[in-house]
C-alpha cells in the first residue's frame, strides 16, 4: 500500500515537473534590463511554437504566470508549445511604451529586450521561427502593439487584451514608462492612415509581412477608455489597407454572450466586450485559434 502511494506521488510529481525558470543571459544587447523567464512543458513538441506572454502593470513574470486568470501555462501544458514571460524592469512594473528607445526598431528599449528573448528562444529551444505569437493584457497589450510595429519580422500573430494603439502613449519629454492621460482617456484620436503611419515609422525600412492582429477591449473600461479600441482598429486598418468603417463580417455574442467580433480582413479581428471593464479576461480558446495552435 505504502509503495503504491509513493509511486502515485512520484507520478504526480513527474506530471508537473516543468517550472517557470529565469534565463539570466539571453544575449541581450538592449539598454533595457527586462528579465526573461521561460516555461517549457514536459511534453514540448518538435519544432515548438512560442507564445510570448506580457504582463500588466503592477505585476511580474512570476505573478502573471501564477495568476489563475492567465491561462497560458494551461495552454502550454495542453499543446506542448513554449511560453516566454518577460518581466518589466521599470518602477511600478509597467512596460515602457512611451520612449523613443522602445518605439523604435533596435532602439534599445523594452521592446528591443523582448525581441532579444524571442531570438534567444528560437536559437536555444528549437522554436519554429514561423510560429511566434505575442499576447498580453493592459500594459502588456500596449507592448504587444508596440512589438507588432517595431519587430514585425519576428512575430506571426498577436492577441492583445485592453491596450492602446502603438505610439499612443508617446512621451513629449522622451521619458521611459510615462503615463499619458490623453491617450488613456480616449482623447488621442487620428485617422486610420495617420495611426498606420505612426506604426510604420517605428521600422521605416521594413516592407515584409506583418503579424495578424486580434484586438480585445471592454466597453466598460475606465482605465483605458473604450475609444482606444477604435483607435487601435484604425491603426491596423491603416497598416493593412482595410476600411475601418466597414468590417467584412460582424458576429454578435461571439465568442461569448455580450461580445461582438468584427473581421476587417484576414489579418485583423476586433472583439468588443460591451459590459466588461479593465481588462478583458484572456480567452485561451479564441487566442489559440487566432494563432493557429
Amino acid at each position: 500500500m505504502l509503495s503504491q502511494l509513493i509511486a502515485n506521488g512520484l507520478l504526480v510529481a513527474a506530471a508537473y515537473a516543468a517550472q517557470l525558470t529565469q534565463v539570466s543571459d539571453y544575449n541581450n544587447n538592449a539598454t533595457s534590463k527586462a528579465q526573461m523567464w521561460v516555461y517549457k512543458p514536459d511534453n514540448v513538441v518538435e519544432n515548438p511554437p512560442l507564445v510570448v506572454v506580457i504582463h500588466s502593470c503592477q505585476s511580474t513574470a512570476q505573478s502573471y504566470f501564477t495568476n489563475s486568470k492567465i491561462p497560458w501555462k494551461q495552454g502550454s501544458d495542453g499543446k506542448g508549445y513554449i511560453t516566454v514571460w518577460p518581466s518589466s524592469p521599470n518602477s511600478g512594473t509597467c512596460w515602457d511604451v512611451s520612449s523613443k528607445a522602445s518605439l523604435t526598431h533596435l532602439g534599445g528599449g523594452d521592446s528591443h529586450a523582448i525581441a532579444n528573448m524571442i531570438a534567444y528562444a528560437i536559437a536555444e529551444y528549437g522554436v519554429d521561427a514561423e510560429r511566434v505569437y505575442v499576447t498580453g493584457g493592459s500594459s502588456g497589450a500596449m507592448m504587444s502593439n508596440v512589438l507588432a510595429a517595431t519587430y514585425p519580422e519576428l512575430i506571426k500573430a498577436v492577441s492583445l487584451y485592453s491596450g492602446v494603439a502603438a505610439g499612443c502613449f508617446v512621451s513629449s519629454s522622451g521619458g521611459v514608462d510615462q503615463w499619458n492621460n490623453s491617450c488613456s482617456g480616449g482623447q488621442s484620436r487620428a485617422t486610420a492612415e495617420a495611426w498606420g503611419q505612426v506604426a510604420l515609422n517605428m521600422y521605416p525600412d521594413y516592407d515584409g509581412p506583418r503579424p495578424r492582429m486580434q484586438v480585445w477591449h471592454g466597453g466598460a473600461d475606465t482605465t483605458l477608455a473604450p475609444q482606444n479600441y477604435q483607435e487601435t482598429i484604425k491603426q491596423w486598418c491603416g497598416v493593412f489597407g482595410y476600411d475601418d468603417t466597414a468590417p467584412t463580417e460582424q458576429l454578435t455574442n461571439t465568442p461569448e454572450s455580450g461580445y461582438t467580433t468584427s473581421n476587417y480582413g484576414e489579418n485583423l479581428q476586433g472583439i468588443f466586450a460591451q459590459s466588461v471593464g479593465h481588462s478583458v479576461p484572456a480567452n485561451l480558446t479564441a487566442s489559440e485559434l487566432w494563432f493557429g495552435l
